[in-house]
């Protein structure tokens, strides 16, 4: 039964070896025929592949690269177009606002129907769909803007940050200290200057020349309220500068030197640029900077003077609210299309300063803040200060010392208060408070717990209430509109902070966002957005104006004064607005806020503006003057332009209709005088536009008037049956509050310079200070190790004393010399030390390069040994050059054995017979020489034609293929070989 199992067993694997063969046979008949199905199937599942592709193309080309020239290059065209179309209607027609406003929405079309508004609802990775990612510049259309860096800063009181685009996402970078917290603190010395990091290790050394806490400076003059009760709190000195405005004093350079606010912030701007150059290794101009929402426009104007001395070009000053919002809703993908209501987000900022509330509305790709309110003199130092004023009164009666006499031991005390802060946010139970050597050498020790603190805090625990309840209000929303609350910023952790915003709005708050780096995040996306290297999801942000603004002219009534508020509190900003004036001579213009007692700053006056160049018409009547004011992409009031519309009358007709007089327009406007129109200079282009009909004009009555086309069409008829109209721009003269003369942003731009060379140079000098100190401790800690056997002892006690003589010199006379002084020193030095390390790297690398020199000898000793015995393989060469060859190797051997044995004659204290470079030169030499003769290679054997010819006929192509069809697989190889090595396609 075995034996048949066995047989059987035999007998299946001989089939099955048999059907194998049959089938390798089949397969290798059958290749040409596999091959073209193949190709077939291959076809058709790129088809299907492709039309796949162009859905998922649609869903995503939002966010990839474009690579299309044409695409581009239409829209450059039309962009281009649409320029001059602009420029010629603004010479020829009266129509200044509509032509504006036509020509901008055309653009914004276009640029809106080169990009796909749908999004993958399937995908699970929002970060995936929102990062920002390179677009591709078109080859031809000049040079790439990939290494365009996008950076954004967040200006914080205490604290800066800075986020960056790159890796296909948002990233916040940390600085030379590993980082991502960079203090806003500058320190001067004698010699140069520490910002950040290493400024604030010097606040409690040195007290009168670190600069910190000046963010509530900018834009304000010295005698402003808020700069003094400042000074007080300040150790340094504040001082007084040439045009009012509010400086700082310290020494430096060993001399008293005043520096303007923008130039404190410039340092500290310029230190934020070098941290984000170092982290992205390309230079950096670009950004985006985040202010208060609270700033007034000589505060942003201040601040926008700081990046230009910091030589940063920034695009964009955004609210820290503002920013906060576009970090939240950019990546959400759950927001209500824009048809539906929108969802309601409440973001409470409360920092180290200032606490910020806003509302935003959320839609697919928008963003409106709807109504934002602050209180600029609340925030994390309060509570510090809170503590501060407790313990000052406790050490006071329990160690008989005070405290705020000595600036020193405050700034101890304050630090020590804001680490027990951020203890007791995580503990209610009691923790202690240790100072060593606090004042008068004493130690003091104290200690406090939450329950106490939310007690001593109480007032500052009040004031978190009224602005959430002013913005709703503002806003016109009830409780239960809110989707959620956002909180961000430090002090929004004490859980008393958290428990009045709860109480208040009735829900839980929401901490998803990074509460110290979602403002910075804000402004890189921000500024993804608005650079042309980066393409991002399409999002729409409008912001608001804070403050309602009004202007305020002469006029020939009783009164002699006119006003009109043309900016209202939380109105939509970026905006322009068009106002029509009928005046027979320059005019002045005096913008200022409506409500002081809302802005939290002491002057009302914005500036003044001078519209220039202004006649009456040739008929004697008033001349029409279209001037527009704008608040622009940084939220800064400006009287943008200016232009007279002058009517130029056909032959033999003089009935014009008459021209809106100034009785009109001074009768609070009501006769439609003064138009308004949504400034899409800022909106459109730069995807920032305000959510406005963009067709519409709207009266200061409220009632909307026709749309711009069909109205600019009656205009036109009515100048084809009247008149001629032009429009001519007249120049402006500004003159705005606390605005900073060009001359001197340009000395603040040379200083900042200067000082940078100064701190370049001195690191120089440290740098070479430091390497002679690090050479005398590396030469004597080697003298007793690895150097000791190749100096003799006369000489290293003499070396010895060298080296001590050198350490002591700079800790004495050398301690403040100049760098040729240290470099001289060190050349000195390497003289002693130089022969001394030579001899023994000699001693090191020699024995390694005699043995390849001798390996190379033994080889060719071996070809000329096989060439002796008649090797075939060497048959071929030239006797007299293998001569040649014996005749060197001898003489390489001669010169080797003799510079081995003179070597090994000396000690390790002497010159070395022969250096290594002397050996890696001979055997490059040996090499040079034996190796083209022995490798010379054999010449190869020619096979007669007609041989060729009958193999050639006799190997033919192979079962089932013809020699054409493989000279077109050739053919078709060679194609795709050469696609390959050009340009690359992409479906």
């Amino acid at each position: 039964m075995d034996f048949t199992f066995i047989l059987t067993a035999a007998g299946t694997i001989a089939i099955l070896a048999a059907a194998a063969t049959v089938a390798t046979l089949l397969i290798a008949k059958n290749l040409s025929s596999l091959k073209k199905w193949t190709t077939r199937d291959n076809q058709s599942t790129k088809e299907s592949g492709k039309q796949n592709k162009q859905k998922t193309t649609r869903l995503f080309s939002r966010w990839q690269p474009k690579w299309n020239r044409k695409t581009h290059k239409e829209l450059d065209e039309k962009e281009q177009r649409s320029d001059e179309e602009d420029g010629e209607e603004r010479g020829t027609d009266q129509g200044l606002g509509e032509k504006e406003q036509d020509t901008h929405v055309k653009v914004n079309e276009k640029q809106q129907g080169s990009q796909i508004s749908s999004r993958n609802p399937s995908s699970n990775s929002p970060e995936e769909d929102a990062v920002p990612v390179p677009k591709a510049s078109p080859p031809a259309a000049g040079p790439s803007r990939g290494g365009m860096s996008v950076v954004g800063i967040d200006l914080g009181f205490l604290n800066c940050y800075i986020a960056v685009a790159r890796s296909g996402g948002i990233e916040t970078i940390a600085n030379e200290y590993s980082d991502r917290c960079t203090p806003a603190c500058i320190s001067l010395g004698s010699r140069t200057r520490a910002i950040g990091n290493a400024a604030k290790s010097q606040i409690v050394t040195n007290v009168r020349n670190t600069i910190h806490g000046f963010k509530k400076l900018h834009g304000r003059s010295f005698d402003d309220p808020i700069v003094q009760t400042e000074r007080i709190r300040l150790p340094y000195e504040l001082q007084k500068m040439p045009n009012g405005s509010a400086g700082v004093k310290v020494r430096y350079l060993e001399e008293e030197r005043p520096f303007a606010i923008e130039q404190v912030t410039g340092m500290l701007l310029a230190k934020l640029k070098e941290t984000s150059e170092n982290a992205l290794k390309k230079p950096v101009a670009d950004c985006v900077i985040s202010i208060p929402s609270f700033f007034t426009d000589a505060e942003r104007r201040s601040v926008m003077a700081a990046a230009q001395v910091a030589g940063l070009n920034c695009l964009r000053l955004m609210n820290e609210t503002t920013a906060v919002a576009l970090a939240y809703g950019i990546y959400k993908q759950d927001l209500p299309p824009l048809d539906e209501k929108p969802r309601n987000v409440v973001f409470i900022d409360m920092g180290h300063s200032a606490y910020q509330v806003s509302v935003c509305a959320f839609n697919k790709g928008k963003l409106k803040v709807l109504a934002t309110t602050f209180d600029p003199y609340l925030g994390g130092r309060n509570f510090d200060e809170a503590l501060v004023d407790y313990f000052c009164d406790e050490f006071k009666t329990k160690y008989k010392i005070n405290v705020k006499e000595n600036s020193r031991a405050l700034l101890r005390l304050y630090q020590e208060c804001e680490k027990l802060k951020k203890l007791m946010s995580a503990n209610a139970s009691d923790l202690p408070l240790n100072i060593e050597c606090f004042m008068n050498d004493l130690d003091v020790s104290s200690k406090m717990n939450r329950a106490q603190f939310e007690q001593l805090c109480a007032s500052l625990l009040a004031r978190v209430e009224p602005p959430l309840k002013a913005v709703m209000e503002q806003a016109n929303l009830q409780r239960e509109d809110i989707s959620s609350i956002e909180i961000v910023g430090g002090a929004t952790r004490i859980p008393a902070v958290k428990e009045q915003i709860t109480k208040f709005f009735l829900k839980d708050i929401s901490t998803t966002l990074n509460a110290d780096e979602a403002v910075a995040r804000g402004c890189a996306l921000q500024c993804a957005i608005l650079s042309p290297a980066f393409k991002v999801r399409e999002f729409s942000i409008t912001d608001l104006v804070p403050y309602s603004i009004t202007l305020r002219w002469k006029t020939s009534f009783e009164d002699g004064t006119g006003e009109c508020e043309v900016f209202c509190k939380n109105h939509p900003a970026p905006f322009s607005k068009v106002i029509t004036f009928h005046k027979k001579e320059p005019f002045e213009l005096e913008a200022f806020y409506t409500n002081l007692n809302e802005v939290p700053y002491p002057d009302a006056r914005i500036g003044s503006f001078t519209i220039q160049n202004v006649f009456p018409q040739s008929d004697g009547d008033s001349s029409k003057v279209k001037v527009k004011v704008r608040v622009n992409i940084h939220g800064i009031f400006s009287v943008a332009s200016a232009s007279v519309i002058e009517k130029q009358n056909l032959e033999g007709d003089h009935s014009d209709a008459p021209m809106e007089t100034e009785t009109s327009f001074k009768n609070e406007n009501k006769d439609n005088m003064d138009k308004m129109q949504v400034d899409q200079e800022e909106g459109g282009q730069q995807k920032c536009h305000a959510e406005h009909t963009p067709e519409e004009e709207i009266d200061h009555t409220g009632a909307k008037t026709k749309s711009a086309v069909s109205d600019k069409q009656d205009r036109l008829n009515q100048t084809l049956k009247k008149g001629k109209v032009k429009s001519i721009d007249l120049p402006i003269q500004s003159s705005l509050c606390r605005q900073l003369g060009q001359d001197l942003l340009n000395s603040y731009i040379e200083n900042e310079g200067k000082m940078i060379m100064q701190d370049k140079l001195e690191k120089e000098r440290n740098d070479a200070k430091n390497a002679v100190e690090e050479y005398v401790y590396d030469f004597r800690d080697r003298l007793g190790t690895v150097y000791e056997k190749f100096i003799t002892p006369e000489d290293m006690n003499k070396l010895s004393v060298i080296l001590e003589d050198t350490e002591n010199w700079l800790y004495e006379d050398g301690e403040d010399q100049p760098k040729q002084v240290y470099v001289d020193k060190l050349q000195e030095l390497k003289k002693y030390g130089q022969p001394i390390q030579m001899k023994y790297m000699e001693h090191e690398e020699r024995p390694k390069a005699l043995n390849d020199l001798g390996k190379k000898i033994q080889l060719v000793m071996k070809v000329i040994e096989a060439y002796r015995n008649k090797d075939e393989r060497y048959d071929h060469l030239d006797p007299a050059e293998m001569e040649k060859v014996e005749k060197y190797i001898s003489d390489a051997m001669s010169w080797l054995n003799s510079k081995m044995n003179a070597q090994n004659k000396l000690s390790l204290t002497q010159d070395p017979v022969v250096k290594v470079s002397e050996i890696v030169a001979k055997s490059k030499e040996l090499d040079n020489f034996c190796n083209p003769i022995i490798y010379k290679p054999k010449p190869k054997v020619e096979v007669p034609e007609d041989k060729a010819k009958a193999n050639s006929e006799h190997n033919g192509p192979m079962d089932g293929q013809s020699g054409n069809e493989t000279k077109s697989d050739s053919t078709k190889d060679s194609s795709q070989h050469t696609k390959s090595s050009g340009e690359m396609e992409v479906d």
